[in-house]
């Protein structure tokens, strides 16, 4: 037993020393410092809501080295910012593992004082596609049952082997800290890489749930932004929406998911009741204004 322990405290110790050197010490925010994961070459990826300013923001790199890095673009919906920094020879975050509930999870951060840093748990719960509270959506929800450090946050989640998880956060969820996917990470970053931010769709009406006959739900239109992607389409205050895309929708959950589907500038298909008549309307997604 002591031979087989000592063993897997060799594994785990040689998991975090090569995870480690990819995990960088982030600088944006006071009192503490967040972790943050190369993912490509010069291009990091960290937790969005540890980043509190956009300049004057620094990394401590592996090497122990501090460098400047700019800021890309962030995504709160996913807790996701990317930024920039000219650093060479630091090796980009591994394969990408598939987590199972149970399997043993390790989050990787750095600290700019005491170097890398392992806390050990569990993933203790996996599905699939998840919408966070902050309306964000992430490929698989990966739930992890370990101690997350502020400073750990953004940093690298890994299995035994070494292979990425994802990046840890605790502010997605209110019940217990989550690793956002690889897969998320790739798209989002991609995005954010592309556009400098994360297009979303939206129609451009103030909805309400409604009750119809034959115990049917639909969502009453109250209010249209004026010029809107529903508004050009002809959707009047008073029009019931019945489904997006064929499918039916009783919330505004179901209009996410449905929009989730369509690129900014593609056209939707939305089933609309007036009258007591149901109609099909094609509405061209608009890009959700994004807040300064």
């Amino acid at each position: 037993m002591a031979n087989e322990l000592a063993a897997l405290s060799n594994e785990l110790a040689a998991a975090v020393e090569q995870a480690g050197k990819s995990v960088v010490a982030v600088h944006a925010r006071p009192r503490f410092s967040s972790s943050g994961v190369f993912w490509k070459p010069g291009v990091i990826v960290t937790a969005e809501h540890g980043i509190r300013r956009e300049e004057e923001i620094t990394v401590t790199l592996p090497d122990g080295k501090n460098a400047p890095a700019v800021l890309v673009g962030s995504d709160p919906g996913t807790d996701i910012a990317v930024l920039k920094v000219d650093a060479e020879g630091v090796p980009v975050q591994p394969a990408k593992g598939a987590p199972v509930a149970g399997n043993l999870a390790l989050a990787i951060g750095r600290s700019e004082d005491s170097g890398v840093n392992a806390t050990m748990g569990i993933v203790s719960a996996v599905s699939g596609s998840w919408r966070t509270w902050r309306g964000g959506r992430l490929d698989h929800y990966i739930r992890l049952d370990l101690t997350m450090h502020p400073g750990s946050t953004g940093g690298l989640v890994i299995d035994v082997a070494g292979a990425a998880l994802g990046i840890a956060t605790p502010a997605l969820s209110r019940i217990a800290g989550v690793a956002i996917p690889a897969s998320t990470i790739d798209r989002v970053a991609g995005e954010i890489l592309t556009r400098g931010h994360v297009a979303r769709g939206y129609l451009g009406v103030g909805l309400q749930p409604v009750e119809l006959p034959d115990h049917q739900k639909g969502l009453i239109v109250l209010s249209l932004e004026p010029k809107g992607p529903a508004a050009n389409a002809g959707v009047l205050i008073g029009d019931i929406l019945v489904s997006l895309s064929g499918k039916p929708v009783a919330d505004t959950d179901d209009i996410q998911a449905a929009l989730e589907g369509h690129a900014v500038g593609s056209a939707i298909e939305a089933g609309v009741s007036r009258g007591g008549a149901v109609r099909s309307v094609a509405i061209t997604v608009g890009e959700r204004p994004r807040k300064d």
